[in-house]
């Protein structure tokens, strides 16, 4: 018997270019392999449909998010309330087939009780309302750090509500915490993501200087990256590259003010790849608790030594893997320490173990379809 899956997205899935992405795209195409016929729903913010999802669905469908005052609710959080739409519940009636929601963002017919009759997965890519309080801590600018503080009062309410409404995936073992211990979620276990690669593909030897990278417009990012070069680097000649989207003028600025350390703005996925494959420390500080760090987990499996606060690393299962530091004068003696050392064999076949253990694809897929289908879950 053929098996159906409806699968809700909050962005375009492809080009898996970003971290809020790469699971959904990876998780795509392992379902596809494992034999489930997709029925994909994005809803789309600036990204354009892509005729490279139709390898791995049945069919594609695409609703604008609406991001005008239409999306403000003084109740539901605007990052649920905008992505909602008449025609994907009409889509979903059509039939009887289960349903993976892929993050808060995408859980509205969930929250207005309308998919009562079907089985329902919610995907968590946060713990939605702790991430939105960190992103107004890091924030300068007063309007965009009041609406965060907004968002994040309602995302606590809202996350709250539906708890208990459906059975929960996270992303890491803090997600699963938080969500039991704030939220009073029961139904809740966690689900390592989807990544692209299944082999460390780190060169042994020695790279050719420090890496940070990210998504720079993000607050979070930029403040890593600012700290890195104000507290860290300004003491030592070491070489830094700082690369990612959307740096600002004031990340620019420091960024050109010494000798040793520089800004790649915007790389393709391919000069962000060679980026990682050539550096010899990827140096990734977090200010965030909640998630999974792609950023971390693909220099890990693409890259040489990994330096990280506990932040950066917690929930994702990566610690053996990592060097952990706090300190700015602890990052220091790292970097001096681990760029003068060649990156080892052993360490590549420790990375292979963890990867086969934690973030195998396969068997995450066939774990998501024994839930779906075993027994009687399927109603």
């Amino acid at each position: 018997m053929d098996k159906h899956l409806h699968i809700i997205t909050h962005d375009v899935p492809w080009p898996a270019d970003y971290g809020g992405v790469v699971d959904l795209f990876y998780k795509l195409k392992a379902l596809h392999q494992a034999g489930v016929k997709i029925h994909l729903h994005c809803f789309t913010q600036g990204r354009e449909p892509q005729v490279e999802l139709e390898k791995y669905c049945e069919e594609v469908s695409y609703y604008p998010r609406n991001r005008n005052l239409k999306g403000f609710s003084f109740r539901i959080p605007f990052i649920v309330n905008s992505r909602k739409s008449q025609l994907l519940l009409a889509n979903l009636k059509k039939d009887n087939f289960p349903i993976l929601i892929e993050g808060i963002h995408c859980s509205y017919y969930l929250y207005k009780e309308l998919l009562n009759d079907r089985k329902c997965i919610l995907r968590l890519h946060n713990t939605e309302c702790k991430y939105y309080q960190q992103l107004a801590r890091n924030e300068s600018n007063w309007i965009k750090r009041w609406y965060y503080t907004w968002e994040s009062n309602l995302l606590k309410k809202y996350e709250h509500s539906i708890a208990n409404k459906v059975s929960i995936l996270s992303v890491s073992e803090q997600d699963t915490a938080l969500y039991k211990s704030v939220l009073g979620a029961k139904d809740i276990q966690t689900m390592p993501v989807f990544i692209p690669h299944q082999l460390a593909l780190g060169k042994e030897g020695k790279g050719l200087f420090c890496l940070y990278h990210g998504n720079l417009s993000i607050n979070e990012n930029e403040k890593a990256a600012l700290w890195l070069l104000q507290k860290v680097f300004n003491q030592i000649n070491t070489p830094l590259v700082i690369a990612g989207k959307n740096p600002s003028p004031l990340l620019e600025k420091w960024a050109h003010r010494q000798s040793n350390t520089c800004l790649v703005a915007n790389p393709s996925q391919q000069e962000m790849q060679d980026l990682i494959a050539k550096a010899q420390i990827h140096i990734l500080p977090s200010f965030n608790q909640t998630g999974v760090k792609l950023k971390l987990i693909n220099a890990v499996f693409n890259g040489r030594h990994c330096l990280v606060n506990e932040q950066g690393v917690a929930g994702s299962g990566l610690d053996t893997t990592c060097i952990i530091a706090e300190t700015a004068e602890a990052f220091q003696d790292k970097i001096l320490l681990y760029y003068e050392q060649p990156f080892s064999e052993n360490e590549i076949e420790k990375r292979n173990g963890l990867l086969h253990r934690l973030y195998n694809n396969n068997a995450n897929a066939t774990a998501l379809i024994e839930m779906f289908w075993a027994g009687k879950n399927n109603k």
